[in-house]
């Protein structure tokens, strides 16, 4: 069972509560992406601690590594992560339908090889559902085809016409499951899926295609329709954005849930999140440096450690440095989004915005 319950907004800002099987969480949301059943230097305690509700993994990449008998086996990807929060499977398309992977691509299926061995699946949109049910999915993603941002007209085209194809296949199954549109940055295209996606009556609605390297001023184009054409009741899911200022201008158009590894990765490049904007906490001019991460924060690195010493643990090439500023950088985010929401519910999101955005740089 999935609910939906809206508690304010401001503007087109919202604030609601995301109830799945059993599970709460407020958004705006913020999912941290555990692609292999993991989120990368981290435990499912960790994220306990951090206050994350909920996180999404890949089914293509559980099929492929330890596969989905083994999960299914021993008891589901709740048991096997022993994690208790709401879990969202992407269906693994983006990965299925890329180039040199591709073998086959229909109206009625996917064949795909495995990166691992070359080995090759069939897939039908009904059977990707099926798949992500039987690893213990809280609520699961339909099978959509996501094209390249520089694509041509027709392959978007086509990307739409597939994506609800295959949307109507996968709504016939039982669970909690989100439709996605399609469409690109291509305005007629991205409100013709957003309709169709719209009209087959879903739990909740995602906007893929994006961030994915286009500029973000069409990227926000795009949300602005989607905000227009998706139901109210409903959540709205972008798909893998997770730089903070593109966070806060998506939550100001409407979008209500979000995934990326965009602050685990540049923590284990390096990169931490500040008030003041991000800092690579390799350079050398941190090695004198007794100040925390962020003074502002008040998460258990920056609490107890300084610059100095996660410089020293990354130059010395000791690991525990990538597990610091992997901790740092999803309590930020966590944080951000539940200011972000406290604002929405005291009326001054908007100013909350400008203010972050002209800190942060």
């Amino acid at each position: 069972m999935l609910k939906f319950e809206l508690h304010g907004n401001d503007g087109r800002a919202r604030a609601g509560e995301l109830t799945v099987n059993g599970n709460t969480a407020r958004t705006p949301l913020f999912m941290p992406v555990a692609t292999r059943g993991v989120v990368r230097t981290l435990l499912s305690q960790d994220l306990k601690k951090l206050g994350v509700n909920a996180i999404i993994t890949n089914a293509y990449h559980l099929l492929m590594r330890p596969g989905v008998d083994i999960v299914d086996e021993l008891g589901g990807l709740h048991k096997f992560m022993k994690w208790d929060g709401i879990i969202f499977t992407d269906s693994g398309g983006f990965q299925m339908i890329r180039k040199g992977f591709e073998q086959r691509l229909t109206d009625n299926m996917v064949r795909f090889k495995s990166h691992i061995d070359g080995s090759v699946f069939e897939m039908s949109p009904r059977q990707n559902i099926e798949l992500q049910m039987r690893l213990g999915t809280d609520a699961a993603m339909c099978l959509d085809f996501c094209p390249p941002h520089n694509a041509d007209r027709d392959t978007l085209d086509a990307s739409v016409q597939k994506t609800t194809l295959w949307a109507k296949e996968c709504r016939q199954m039982e669970g909690n499951i989100f439709g996605i549109s399609q469409g690109g940055i291509d305005p007629y295209l991205r409100a013709r899926s957003c309709a169709e996606i719209a009209e087959i009556d879903f739990q909740g609605y995602a906007l893929g295609g994006l961030s994915i390297g286009e500029p973000a001023a069409d990227m926000y184009r795009m949300l602005d329709i989607a905000h227009d054409i998706y139901p109210l009741r409903a959540p709205r899911y972008l798909m893998g954005l997770g730089s903070p200022v593109e966070i806060l201008e998506s939550i100001d158009r409407g979008m209500d849930m979000f995934d990326s590894a965009y602050p685990t990765r540049n923590a284990r490049h390096g990169t931490v999140f500040t008030e003041i904007g991000p800092l690579d906490i390799r350079k050398a001019r941190y090695r004198r440096n007794g100040s925390p991460l962020d003074e502002t924060c008040s998460c258990p690195i920056c609490q107890t450690y300084t610059r100095a010493y996660v410089n020293h643990l990354c130059r010395a090439n000791e690991l525990s440095w990538m597990y610091m500023a992997t901790i740092h950088n999803l309590h930020f985010i966590i944080s951000l989004f539940a200011r972000a929401r406290e604002e929405i519910l005291n009326g001054n999101f908007y100013e909350f915005k400008r203010t972050f955005t002209e800190k942060y740089g």
